[in-house]
């Protein structure tokens, strides 16, 4: 049985990926053959990733929350957190995305700006203002004592990955990230959007509007940029991801 077909039968071996590929935390590298098969395992995990991540930001929200720290703060402190739990991959794919498709050009044109590596206006203004957004109200939660919904809108952000990765919405490249998961997600989406409704339950309407909102923004952002660059990629995952919890956050805090 080959690296591929073990992926398939163990689903602990796709979140070890997921957990390798996603965040800094040191587990041994996973012995699997990087290919589509494994791509589509692995998006089919990444909300467990975003619940262990969730959980990290509830506790970061819980134990500041008990200092003299301003508010503000407290939610610059849990963005700085998930960035470096994330290798800051997010924040770098909402930068470059923004950049892309705040230029003029073609297709090819915004992905050679993508790959530039640089960071231009549009995605230092798009950093300033959703990385503001989230700070504030993440302190804003912290501040109310509503810990789990600071968890819930990083898990979340994460089940619109799912969305983003579903069948039929194709790579912006013939290699990297979004090759191996781009039309991957499946029976995963229709799992993931019941256990999100279920999680959301108990937290009230505006959670529950969090998710119908997050679904619709994420299929709708995928498509379009599908629309400009052909499909999607490893940086407009990371862009959806960060979207995500800032859109989530605002409706929390509405």
């Amino acid at each position: 049985m080959g690296p591929a077909s073990a992926m398939g039968r163990n689903p602990l071996t796709a979140v070890h990926v997921a957990v390798s590929w996603l965040t800094v935390a040191p587990v041994p590298a996973p012995r699997v053959e990087m290919d589509r098969s494994t791509g589509g395992a692995v998006i089919a995990t990444v909300p467990l990733v975003g619940a262990l991540l969730g959980g990290v930001a509830a506790a970061a929200a819980y134990g500041l929350s008990r200092t003299e720290l301003p508010d503000l703060l407290v939610g610059v402190l849990i963005v700085a957190l998930l960035a470096l739990t994330t290798r800051g991959m997010h924040v770098d794919g909402l930068a470059d995305t923004a950049d892309g498709l705040g230029c003029y050009g073609d297709a090819d044109r915004i992905r050679e700006v993508m790959r530039s590596g640089d960071v231009g206006p549009f995605g230092a203004a798009t950093l300033a203002i959703v990385l503001g957004a989230q700070s504030v109200a993440f302190g804003a939660l912290a501040a109310d004592e509503r810990w789990w919904q600071a968890g819930f809108a990083v898990a979340l952000a994460r089940v619109a990955v799912v969305y983003v990765c579903r069948a039929g919405l194709p790579p912006a490249n013939s290699n990297g990230f979004g090759a191996l998961v781009a039309g991957t997600a499946r029976w995963s989406i229709l799992v993931w959007t019941i256990l999100a409704v279920g999680a959301a339950w108990p937290l009230g309407t505006r959670a529950l509007c969090a998710v119908a909102a997050v679904a619709v923004f994420s299929v709708a952002f995928s498509a379009h940029c599908r629309r400009r660059m052909g499909g999607v990629s490893g940086d407009v995952l990371g862009a959806v991801i960060e979207l995500s919890t800032a859109l989530t956050l605002v409706i929390l805090c509405a």
